[in-house]
C-alpha cells in the first residue's frame, strides 16, 4: 500500500511539473495601408499565451503543440480570428481592417477583461466604463452595484461615503489608480467625482490585494484603469438633474502615429445645491409650543468640485511602451449641512480642498533583458484642507437659530483651520517571466505624507507639522500548471512605518505623552492563492493571507475637529480566508449564463473601529478581536447581446469576539453584530438593447433597470437598552431606470436617468436621508 501511495505521488509530481514541447510562431501585423500596428494583442482563445506586438508591428507567440485559435486584436480594428495547427515554427503576416468602434465591439472587449480577471487566484471582480459611459453619472453607482460591495452616503452630491467589501469598510480598503494610490491626485478627489470619460474600468480585489498594487489592506482594493489606446479621440458630455445638479466630462487624446508623441487632456465639473426635501425633521413651534415633525429642504449643502489633469509624452516606442508626465489640479468646496447626526444641523461651516500633484511614469518590456517589464512612478502632492468653523450657532431645519458658546462642528471654539499634507509617493515593479509558466513580481514603494496644522482664527491653537512615512515591499511567484489550468501564487510583503509627533494639544485623550516622538516599526504579511479550471462551466479558487494593515493618517492623526488623534493605534493584523466557485454555461451560442459565489472569513486583531466620544467627536480606537464571515454569490444572464439579467446578494456576520472590557470585566457586547452595518443586502439589475429602433440607422436604444435591498440592522450595539427603544435603521427598497439612445455608431448618446423611482425615505450613515426622486439627463459626443 505504501508503495502505491509512492509512486502515485510521484506520477502527480512529474504530471505537475511537465513542460510540453513548444513550437513558435511569428509575423507582422499591418494594416491596410500597410503601416506597422503596435501594441496589438495576439493571443491563443482561452489559454494564457498571449503577446503583444512592437513598434515594428513584429510579434513572437511560443505555445505548445497543437490545433488553437489564434485571436489579434487591437483598438479601432476588427479582431481577427483564425484556426491554426501548431506541428512546427511558422511565420504568419496579418493586416487588419480599421472600424469605428461600436458598443458591441467595446462589450466584447469588456467580457474579456472580466475573464483575465476572475481567472486569476484573487478573488476579483471587473466592471467595465465604456459599455455605460453613455449613461452613467458617477463611478459610485456602478461600483455599488457590485457584489459583495456597499456604499453608504451620508446625503447627495459630494457627500462623505463609506464603502465596504465582503463587511470591512473605511479605511480597510484601499483606492488606486493605474496601481497607485489614488491619493496622488488629492484628498478632494474620489469614485463620487472623478470623471467618468477618462476611467476604462475598474478592478475589485476582495480581500487578499495583489502585493504588485503596493499597500496594506484588510478588506481589499479598487483598483481604477484609465484610459489607454492608439487612437485619437476626444469624448465629451454634459448633464443635468435635479436639485440644482450640474455635470460636465471631457477626456481626449492624441497620438502621433509616427514617433508616438502623446497628449491626454482630461476635465470634470460637479456641482449641486442638493436642496432635497428632508422628511419628518423636529423643529420649534411656538404655536403649539413644542417639537413638530414637518417636512423642510436643506439649505445649507451646496457642492462643487472641479478636476483636470493634462499627460504628455511618448508611447510605444522602442526605448518605452510608455513614457509620460501629467499635471493636475483639483478643487473642491462644501457646505456642511449635518454633524453625524441629522438632527445636528449646521448653516455656516464650510470645508474647501485644493490640490496639485506632478507625476512621471515610465513602463518597459524587455527591460535591460528580455522577458523583463518595470515600471517607474514618481509622484508629488500639495494636499490643502480648510475647515471655516466660526459662527457661535444651532440651527433648526427651518433656517432659524439661537446663539451658543461653542462652535457648529467642534463645538468648541471658533476656528479657520489648514491642512496641509505634502505627499511623495516613488514605486517600482519589476515582473519577470522566468519562462511560460513561471513568474516574479518584485514591487517597492513610499508613501511619505506630511501633516501641517495651523488656524488663521484661534490663537491659541499651536501650530504642529507631523510626519508619516510608510515603506511597502512586496515578492510574488507565480506557477502555472497543465496550460493554465492550474494558477498558483505565493506572496511575502514587508511594512516598514516610521513616524514623527510634534502635536501636543489634548494629551489626556490623544495619548501623545504614552508614545515616542519619533517611532519606527516593522510588520510583515504573506499569503498563497489558487485556482483550478476542471471545464469552463466549473473553476474553483481559494487564497489566504496573514494581512497587516497600519493606521492612516485620518485615524491616526485625526482630522482636527470631529475626529480626535489616536497616538497609541495599532496596526490590524488578520487570517483572511477566500474560497470562491465560478464558471460560464454558453446555451445554443445566444445563451450564456456567468456565475460566481464565495465564502470569505477575517479574523481581525485590534480591529481599528470609530467610536462616539461625545455629541458631534469621535476617534478610531482598536477593538481587541472582531470576526467578519459570510457568503455571497451572482448570477448573470445574457441572450444574444438584446437582454441582460444579474442579480447578487450577500450575508455577512461581523461580530465583536472581545470577551472583556479594558476593565478586565466581561464584555457586554461579546459576540454582538458590530453596530451600524448592514448584514443583508442585494442588487438585481435588467437590460433590454434594442438597435435601430422606429428605423433609425446606426443607433441603439438601451434600457436599463436597477433593484436593491438592504435588511434593517441594529444602530448601536444590540446588548444597550430594551428592544423597544433601540434605535434601528429600517429595511430598504430603492428602485432606479435609465433610457439612453445613441446615434451615428455612438457618436451621439442622450440618457435620462430616475433613480429612487417609489420617491422612499432612504438612509444610510447614522440615519442620515439621502435624497428622494430624482432625474438626471446627459448628452454625450464622442469622436473616434
Amino acid at each position: 500500500m505504501k508503495i502505491r501511495l509512492f509512486v502515485i505521488f510521484q506520477f502527480v509530481i512529474i504530471t505537475c511539473l511537465a513542460v510540453e514541447k513548444n513550437v513558435t510562431i511569428s509575423g507582422f501585423i499591418k494594416d491596410s495601408e500597410g503601416e506597422a500596428i503596435s501594441h496589438a494583442v495576439v493571443a491563443f482563445e482561452n489559454t494564457k499565451y498571449n503577446t503583444y506586438s512592437d513598434d515594428k508591428g513584429k510579434y513572437t507567440l511560443t505555445a505548445p503543440k497543437g490545433k488553437q485559435i489564434l485571436v489579434i486584436s487591437a483598438f479601432g480594428y476588427n479582431t481577427i480570428r483564425k484556426t491554426v495547427d501548431l506541428s512546427k515554427t511558422t511565420k504568419m503576416n496579418f493586416v487588419m481592417q480599421e472600424k469605428s468602434v461600436s458598443l458591441n465591439e467595446i462589450e466584447v472587449l469588456g467580457q474579456s477583461n472580466s475573464k483575465q480577471i476572475q481567472q486569476k487566484v484573487y478573488t476579483a471582480t471587473n466592471l467595465d466604463i465604456q459599455p455605460v459611459a453613455t449613461s452613467l453619472n458617477n463611478l459610485n453607482t456602478l461600483v455599488s452595484r457590485a457584489s459583495g460591495i456597499r456604499i453608504r452616503e451620508e446625503g447627495g452630491v459630494g457627500s462623505d461615503y463609506n464603502l465596504s467589501i465582503n463587511g470591512l469598510s473605511g479605511n480597510a480598503v484601499r483606492y488606486f489608480i493605474d496601481g497607485v494610490p489614488l491619493s496622488v491626485l488629492g484628498s478632494g478627489v474620489s469614485l463620487a467625482n472623478l470623471p467618468v470619460n477618462m476611467v476604462e474600468r475598474i478592478e475589485i480585489f476582495k480581500g487578499v490585494v495583489p502585493a504588485e498594487l503596493g499597500e496594506d489592506a484588510l478588506g481589499g482594493a479598487i483598483n481604477i484603469i484609465t484610459r489607454e489606446n492608439r487612437n485619437n479621440y476626444v469624448d465629451v458630455s454634459v448633464g443635468a438633474g435635479s436639485f440644482h445638479t450640474y455635470k460636465a466630462d471631457f477626456n481626449a487624446q492624441y497620438v502621433h502615429k509616427k514617433n508616438g508623441f502623446t497628449v491626454r487632456p482630461s476635465f470634470g465639473f460637479n456641482y449641486s445645491k442638493n436642496d432635497y426635501l428632508m422628511r419628518d425633521v423636529e423643529i420649534w413651534s411656538e404655536e403649539e409650543y413644542k417639537y413638530i415633525l414637518v417636512d423642510k429642504r436643506r439649505f445649507h449643502d451646496e457642492y462643487k468640485s472641479a478636476f483636470a489633469r493634462l499627460e504628455a509624452g511618448f508611447t510605444n516606442r522602442k526605448w518605452a511602451d510608455m513614457a509620460l508626465v501629467s499635471a493636475s489640479y483639483s478643487t473642491e468646496n462644501k457646505e456642511i449641512q449635518t454633524g453625524r447626526k441629522q438632527s445636528i444641523v449646521i448653516g455656516d461651516a464650510t470645508r474647501e480642498k485644493e490640490s496639485l500633484n506632478l507625476l512621471a511614469r515610465y513602463s518597459k518590456r524587455n527591460f535591460l533583458t528580455k522577458n523583463l517589464t518595470a515600471k517607474f512612478l514618481l509622484s508629488y502632492t500639495n494636499d490643502h484642507t480648510l475647515v471655516t468653523d466660526t459662527a457661535f450657532r444651532i440651527y433648526s431645519w427651518d433656517g432659524t437659530w439661537v446663539s451658543t458658546s461653542f462652535s457648529e462642528v467642534s463645538r468648541r471654539g471658533k476656528s479657520i483651520r489648514h491642512y496641509i499634507q505634502p505627499k511623495i509617493i516613488f514605486r517600482t515593479n519589476f515582473n519577470y517571466f522566468i519562462d511560460e509558466q513561471r513568474s516574479l513580481n518584485l514591487n517597492y514603494m513610499m508613501n511619505k505624507t506630511g501633516n501641517k496644522r495651523y488656524d488663521d482664527f484661534d490663537f491659541v491653537f499651536v501650530p504642529t507639522n507631523d510626519m508619516l512615512d510608510k515603506h511597502f515591499i512586496g515578492l510574488t511567484y507565480n506557477r502555472l500548471f497543465w496550460r493554465d489550468r492550474l494558477n498558483t501564487s505565493f506572496f511575502v510583503k514587508d511594512y516598514i512605518f516610521h513616524a514623527v509627533l510634534k502635536q501636543k494639544d489634548l494629551y489626556w485623550i490623544t495619548g501623545i505623552n504614552d508614545v515616542p516622538s519619533s517611532t519606527t516599526r516593522n510588520y510583515v504579511s504573506y499569503g498563497v492563492g489558487g485556482r483550478i479550471t476542471f471545464v469552463p462551466e466549473i473553476a474553483i479558487k481559494a487564497s489566504y493571507e496573514r494581512s497587516v494593515r497600519l493606521p492612516v493618517t485620518r485615524e491616526f492623526l485625526g482630522n482636527g475637529l470631529t475626529i480626535y488623534p489616536n497616538f497609541k493605534l495599532r496596526p490590524e493584523i488578520a487570517h483572511n480566508f477566500n474560497f470562491g466557485a465560478f464558471g460560464e454555461w454558453n446555451i445554443h451560442s445566444r445563451h450564456v449564463i456567468n456565475y460566481e459565489a464565495g465564502v470569505f472569513v477575517r479574523k481581525v486583531q485590534d480591529y481599528i473601529l470609530r467610536l462616539s466620544e461625545g455629541e458631534n467627536h469621535s476617534q478610531y480606537k482598536n477593538v481587541a478581536a472582531a470576526t467578519v464571515k459570510g457568503v455571497e454569490g451572482e448570477i448573470i444572464y445574457d441572450y444574444n447581446g438584446v437582454l441582460s439579467a444579474k442579480i447578487n446578494a450577500s450575508y455577512l456576520e461581523e461580530r465583536n469576539k472581545n470577551r472583556l472590557t479594558v476593565l478586565n470585566k466581561p464584555d457586554p457586547t461579546y459576540n454582538n453584530r458590530l453596530p451600524n452595518r448592514p448584514w443583508v443586502f442585494a442588487n438585481a439589475e435588467l437590460s433590454w438593447n434594442k438597435r435601430n429602433p422606429l428605423g433609425v440607422k446606426n443607433s441603439q436604444l438601451k434600457i436599463d433597470y436597477a433593484f436593491r435591498y438592504i435588511q434593517w440592522f441594529y444602530l448601536t450595539w444590540e446588548a444597550f437598552g430594551i428592544a423597544s427603544s433601540k434605535e434601528v435603521v429600517p429595511s430598504q427598497f430603492a428602485h432606479d431606470a435609465v433610457v439612453s439612445w445613441s446615434f451615428a455608431q455612438e457618436k451621439y448618446s442622450l440618457s435620462l436617468e430616475c433613480t429612487n423611482i417609489f420617491d422612499r425615505k432612504l438612509y444610510d450613515n447614522y440615519m442620515l436621508q439621502k435624497p428622494g426622486r430624482a432625474f438626471f439627463g446627459k448628452f454625450r459626443v464622442f469622436i473616434n
